[in-house]
């Protein structure tokens, strides 16, 4: 498949109504697509295994969606088989009351990666231009009023687009990717969770509150894309109705990503070669 028909850098104006959530591409089924799991999982391991040798960039991935979209299912899908000393994943929730002390992007700024990790967000500081916005919670935040304008949401958009500009220019990679599920599918979604007793865990009360604001969510969305796409940082709107596509699509998304970095292993010097020759005549010598 080509990412590049799921890549937004701002070089045009991004509408949500255009992207169709049901895509399957050039597969013909589920069992296709998901015949490449393997093939995904043998190349994320060896682009993490180099990555984390090198040591020289980090990898930050963020997901963004609606409820049930299968932000989930898709860390597990694409993470599965790394080696969890080179991955760290955060899930941001409610802030807590030291979080809402400090600015929006303190919290994910401690969560950042380090250099050879891949570091993934369940949601992230983009929660302050969605789910902020759409209820206005700024409002109910001890801000000083110079702060609270009708700008808060522009100002916020360019802090985020400089706070990416400076991870990337100090060698860290920022992976956006936005699950565009349908309001359709999410109700099937959040059906399957009341009638499956092994799912009812998942449903929260909250979810049916926050579907009733479905259309100012899809605005919120729009508005954060188009103005925090960059080439450096691009968004990666991906088709979420069907999962199994979606992990296709996401792991194509991580995989081509690593692959353009070219991370490698680290040589040693012709002195050190000597040395490993010295300790493995050692080795093979031992009684």
């Amino acid at each position: 498949m080509d990412i590049k028909d799921f890549r937004f850098d701002g070089s045009k104006k991004f509408k949500l109504k255009k992207f169709e959530t049901k895509q399957k591409g050039t597969f013909e089924d589920r069992e296709e697509a998901e015949s490449l799991r393997e093939d995904h999982i043998m190349d994320l391991q060896d682009l993490q295994d180099r990555l984390y040798a090198e040591g020289k960039e980090g990898v930050l991935i963020i997901f963004q969606a609606m409820d049930a979209a299968g932000k989930d299912g898709a860390v597990k899908y694409v993470m599965s088989g790394v080696n969890p000393a080179g991955v760290t994943v955060h899930n941001f929730k409610v802030p807590s009351s030291e979080e809402l002390a400090h600015d929006y992007l303190w919290r994910a700024m401690k969560a950042a990666p380090q250099r050879g990790i891949i570091t993934i967000f369940n949601r992230s500081y983009y929660e302050d231009v969605l789910i902020v916005k759409v209820h206005k919670l700024h409002k109910r935040v001890p801000l000083p009023q110079r702060v609270v304008t009708d700008d808060i949401f522009e100002d916020r958009y360019e802090q985020i687009k400089n706070y990416e500009k400076h991870l990337h220019q100090n060698g860290f990679r920022v992976i956006k990717i936005f699950l565009n599920v349908s309001k359709e599918e999410q109700k099937d979604r959040f059906l399957q969770r009341i009638d499956d007793p092994a799912k009812n865990w998942k449903f929260s009360d909250g979810d049916i509150v926050e579907r009733g604001y479905w259309k100012k969510y899809m605005k919120a969305y729009e508005d954060a894309i188009n103005a925090t796409s960059t080439p450096e940082c691009p968004w990666y709107i991906v088709p979420a109705d069907r999962k199994w596509y979606a992990r296709a699509v996401i792991a194509e998304i991580v995989v081509s990503t690593l692959e353009s970095m070219e991370p490698k292993f680290p040589e040693v010097s012709e002195a050190r070669k000597l040395e490993l020759a010295k300790f493995r005549e050692m080795l093979i010598n031992e009684t």
